[in-house]
């Protein structure tokens, strides 16, 4: 296992350029880029006979992911992106004036959006459960869902791990306590594949949703619509095309002509995953996230977060445009979210293979130089 600057000729990073923000959009390393040339190749050699063979080729790469997932690849179908598996959910959903759809106050801004059209195309409102912060805990969080249930709610849209926060949210619990109110769950799962431990048929939701281009560095457009078999049967993807009616892997398998290569690629990111140490992997990313995150908060004499998982918020003291502050760190050569939550700007790190510890002290000396106190400040 190689990690830290050891692992980094694996991919192709600018190294001149601070990377400490993996969990945005991932970075796909060169053994998965090279499969997806292959795939590429293989399709251009004779279209027709590659796309004749496709629903195979789809079916194996599901059936690999699902067995790392804790699921069947029958239950799985691959969509661009998680943003759009919860609008396949969202918008098959059957709404009437007077329903509610529930959703987290730390909820991704996209699935927030499509959660608010499809409610105004129907009539229906959206009610948002209180995420505790930055008091959290578990516990409260599944009080404060379980207290937003009503017998109106028609779905409840949880994530796995919050996007601006970074928290892991305990979605069996939460989908246990919708369960007994007899409300579905779809889990908005962007981040989990390759972040955190994940067995899918334990979860107990109803729909999961998740990235593979993040944390498992597949190609970007890969993820993955877990459904339950009993969901299955009024699900559709959010393109029409010939499958309509035939089932719910021949309706998301073919959308239409399109490069399928992110998709079957997946096994290959799977198989980089475990060459890295899979759970070890894991397992270091969410201990050097702390370290990093705590490291950076002595640095600005602040407080830090540890969230359960590979990234880490750390609250920066003073206040200011987050957009802002981001895009200054842009021009200083790294990038790291900064969202404003709880009346406070929050700076989001993420730890992956490739980073070590002295990436959080570079980041902590430009963050500190950004500070109106700095006689250094960013221009």
């Amino acid at each position: 296992m190689r990690w830290g600057k050891q692992a980094r000729p694996e991919w192709r990073l600018d190294p001149d350029f601070l990377t400490v923000n993996h969990g945005s959009f991932g970075a796909t390393p060169l053994f998965v880029r090279a499969e997806q040339d292959r795939w590429r190749e293989r399709m251009e050699a004779q279209p027709t006979r590659f796309m004749a063979a496709l629903p195979f080729h789809i079916r194996a790469a599901a059936d690999r992911l699902g067995a790392f997932l804790g699921a069947k690849g029958n239950d799985i179908v691959f969509t661009d992106n998680a943003t759009t598996g919860c609008n396949a959910v969202l918008r098959s959903l059957a709404l009437r004036p007077g329903d509610e759809i529930l959703l987290l106050g730390h909820a991704y801004g996209a699935v927030h959006n499509t959660a608010r059209f499809v409610a105004e195309q129907a009539g229906a409102t959206l009610r948002t459960a209180t995420v505790p912060f930055p008091d959290y805990s578990d516990d409260r969080l599944v009080e404060a869902v379980t207290a937003a249930l009503t017998p109106r709610t028609r779905l409840a849209v949880i994530d796995h791990i919050a996007s601006h926060s970074a928290l892991v949210f305990p979605a069996a619990r939460i989908a246990a306590a919708c369960r007994a109110a007899g409300v579905p769950i779809l889990i908005d799962g962007a981040h989990a594949p390759g972040q955190i431990d994940l067995d899918l048929t334990a979860i107990g939701a109803d729909f999961y949703t998740g990235n593979c281009h993040k944390w498992l560095c597949a190609p970007k457009c890969s993820a993955f619509l877990w459904v339950a078999p009993n969901r299955q049967t009024t699900l559709h993807p959010t393109v029409i095309s010939h499958g309509f009616g035939s089932g719910f892997q021949a309706e998301f398998d073919w959308t239409g002509t399109r490069d399928p290569s992110a998709a079957l690629s997946v096994p290959a990111a799977l198989d980089f995953h475990a060459r890295l140490g899979g759970p070890a992997l894991r397992a270091r990313n969410v201990a050097l996230a702390a370290e990093g995150a705590s490291l950076i908060a002595r640095r600005l004499n602040t407080e830090f977060i540890t969230t359960g998982g590979a990234m880490g918020l750390i609250r920066l003291p003073w206040q200011g445009d987050p957009l802002a502050l981001r895009t200054r760190l842009l021009a200083a050569g790294t990038d790291a979210p900064v969202h404003a939550l709880a009346g406070a700007n929050w700076l989001r790190i993420s730890a992956f293979a490739y980073n070590e510890l002295n990436d959080f002290a570079r980041l902590a000396e430009l963050v500190s130089a950004m500070s109106p106190n700095s006689d250094r400040i960013l221009s």
